[in-house]
């Protein structure tokens, strides 16, 4: 017991932008009492379109710069685009347990009736091979139509920021889905970017009857929970964001729902 971390130390949870805060809101219904740190990488924001490499040292810089600086019990990389890519190095580098994030396809597969399975994601993520392998541990049989939809991404963050998003992102997403999948019916869609369930209202809007939408934000959360039985948690202040590029009044605002009213530029 006496390894155990102090009960103010935070857990911290890491996105490119926004996308993690529906993490957040998983995590905060399973641990209450946890101190947390939000850190978004909003002046590498969008990851999707940049390579492996950028990506993997871009995370793994950050994360290491965060760790020592803040101490955290555990990270949570918030966002499959970076845990796909970069989850292996970090966990070889810091001495903290970390959690990914990776596309729920396990729990579409289960519930997918048609077996024609959607899977939403950013570029680098669907061209994964840590996909690939997913889809042929769990979806061996099932149909898994993959698009990626950056705009989505923007979408969230504008919608976050107050602002109404164009319709339209919405629509050339799921056209472009339904396209692939030809006459095959597509009855679950895995939002394989944690921004992406930030906007499930407007995508199920879009695609109407009885779709299902999958995500990991619950399953993460779990997880998390499972890493920390046993620990005492006690706030010290409240909790903060830290963030890459300069804060402005919208992301404050946009912050402010879950319960971050502290913002600062690392």
């Amino acid at each position: 017991m006496d390894n155990l971390p102090p009960a103010n130390a935070p857990i911290l949870l890491f996105d490119s932008g926004l996308g993690g805060l529906s993490v957040l809101s998983a995590l905060r219904e399973k641990l209450p009492d946890a101190p947390i740190i939000y850190a978004a990488d909003t002046a590498g924001l969008p990851y999707g379109e940049k390579t492996e490499a950028e990506i993997a040292a871009r995370v793994a810089g950050l994360l290491g710069r965060m760790s020592e600086r803040f101490a955290p019990r555990l990270i949570c990389i918030a966002c499959n685009t970076a845990s796909t890519i970069a989850l292996g190095m970090v966990r070889s580098v810091l001495q903290v347990p970390i959690v990914g994030t990776v596309p729920a396809i396990k729990p579409a597969a289960a519930i997918s009736l048609t077996g024609t399975i959607g899977l939403l994601g950013t570029a680098a993520t669907i061209r994964q091979r840590y996909v690939d392998d997913l889809e042929a541990e769990f979806a061996s049989g099932k149909r898994l139509i993959r698009h990626a939809a950056p705009e989505l991404v923007g979408a969230a963050e504008a919608k976050l920021r107050g602002e109404i998003p164009d319709p339209a992102i919405f629509t050339r997403a799921v056209d472009a889905m339904r396209a692939q999948a030809g006459d095959a019916t597509i009855d679950t869609v895995v939002l394989a970017c944690t921004h992406f369930p930030l906007v499930e209202q407007e995508l199920r809007a879009e695609m109407g009857g009885d779709v299902r939408f999958v995500h990991g934000a619950q399953g993460i959360a779990r997880r998390i929970a499972h890493l920390t039985q046993g620990h005492s948690f006690a706030r010290d202040g409240e909790d903060r964001a830290i963030v890459t590029s300069p804060v402005d009044e919208a992301l404050q605002q946009a912050l402010l729902p879950f319960g971050i009213t502290r913002v600062e530029q690392l």
